[in-house]
């Protein structure tokens, strides 16, 4: 019996192997493949101080390691912050300060990503309202609307009433953007992408249902993305490097009354890529109301959860490469979405959590896809604790659960109160 979801090796894998290269800054990553951002949670925390938080230490320097050898094209950080509070979780990384420490760690875990040729880029995101309650029980939003239910549930309890950014702290945080990349040029990285996906601060400017403005912030669609321009600018002028990659990852759908749309997104990217984005990587959902599952049995046959809005998106960009994230699995259904035009690269999330170096045994042929899990792919929020705790074993020096092997699984569902 094999561990393997599907074993038949496509004819025309070659295609995964192909480079990419970004129009504006001129980069090329040398396969199709991306390692997806997701939250690490290996950086210092402290309560009483906020400047020693968002440190990195040697489980994140290990974690890249072990990605640097994994054969990506394109390796994207987990969710990085440009000030101490707007968290998306304790334990996030943080680029600001001047210690000596912060610099030099983060310099080793860009040059720990890049170890084998992989380009390497820093995701740059703000929580907005959803940030946890104990980390900042006065959040901020685009307006003042509570994130109280996620997937039905009632989460109100663990996220504070936000309150409406004036002008002038939006000013302040597109110059915290602006700063983290700087710092991460610093680094090493080869660019930043903003996260404007999953319902985070700039995800909910886009959105009408969380963006109730009535200034040049909100309303119309050009007023709901101008935050996005002017973090754009303002990265642009802080980094005169033209070799610098700019990246967005933003919603193609996001599945709710109100929520940014396909055609939204569509405009969107077409605007971007005249401003001087690099690349898009397309994503869906929110916490309110999760896209990783198959809505439709057109994506459960094509695997990827949001391709079919890929087509959609695609036509309103000319040169940007398009990235789809969320649902892939077997290197066929990867060539068949490259083959047919709706994306130009593949991204992975949590099937390399567990292993690591998937993408170099999908391109040399290896194997035909990710390997099997008694985690349900139906269950997201089950499958990011898994995750994020297969990512914290690897900073440890241990070998990520084997979600296949019950044994094994099950102590770990214990462990995380799901099972």
């Amino acid at each position: 019996m094999t561990d393997r979801l599907v074993t038949e090796v496509p004819k025309d894998i070659g295609v995964l192997s192909e480079s990419i290269k970004y129009p504006k800054s001129g980069l090329v990553a040398p396969n199709r493949t991306l390692k997806a951002a997701m939250t690490e949670r290996l950086c210092s925390y402290d309560a009483d101080e906020p400047t020693k938080r968002g440190i990195p230490g040697p489980e994140l320097i290990r974690v890249y390691e072990e990605w640097g050898k994994g054969g990506f094209g394109l390796i994207l950080s987990g969710n990085t912050f440009g000030d101490y509070i707007n968290l998306e979780a304790k334990g996030n990384p943080i680029m600001v300060g001047d210690e000596p420490e912060r610099l030099e760690n983060f310099k080793k875990v860009a040059a720990a990503a890049k170890a084998e040729g992989a380009l390497y880029v820093v995701q740059l995101s703000h929580g907005g309202r959803q940030v946890p309650y104990d980390v900042n029980p006065n959040p901020v939003s685009s307006s003042d609307v509570r994130l109280d239910k996620m997937s039905g549930n009632d989460v109100s309890a663990n996220f504070g009433q936000p309150t409406q950014l004036t002008v002038d702290e939006i000013k302040k945080t597109v110059d915290n953007f602006a700063k983290a990349a700087a710092y991460a040029h610093k680094t090493g990285a080869d660019g930043v992408q903003l996260h404007s996906a999953h319902g985070y601060l700039l995800a909910q400017f886009l959105a009408s249902s969380t963006n109730k403005r009535n200034d040049q912030y909100g309303g119309s669609l050009e007023n709901r993305s101008r935050i996005h321009f002017e973090i754009l600018e303002a990265i642009q002028k802080a980094v005169p490097d033209p070799k610098f990659s700019i990246g967005i990852k933003i919603n193609s759908a996001e599945f709710q009354q109100g929520g940014f749309q396909p055609e939204e997104c569509r405009d969107v990217c077409a605007r971007l890529e005249k401003a001087g984005i690099d690349w898009i990587e397309l994503s869906g959902g929110t916490y309110e109301e999760l896209g990783f599952s198959h809505k439709r049995d057109s994506t459960k046959k094509r695997e990827a959860f949001f391709l079919e809005f890929a087509d959609i998106i695609r036509s309103g960009v000319k040169d940007v490469p398009i990235y789809v994230t969320g649902g892939f699995r077997t290197a066929n259904a990867m060539v068949d979405a490259v083959k047919s035009g709706s994306c130009q690269g593949v991204g992975l999330a949590r099937p390399v959590c567990e292993e690591y170096d998937l993408p170099k045994k999908l391109l040399s042929g290896k194997v035909a896809s990710a390997r099997k899990t008694l985690v349900p792919d139906s269950n997201f929020m089950m499958g990011n604790q898994v995750c994020c705790a297969q990512i914290a074993q690897v900073g440890r020096g241990e070998k990520p659960t084997d979600t296949l092997d019950d044994s094994q699984l099950q102590p770990l569902l214990k462990q995380l109160g799901l099972a």
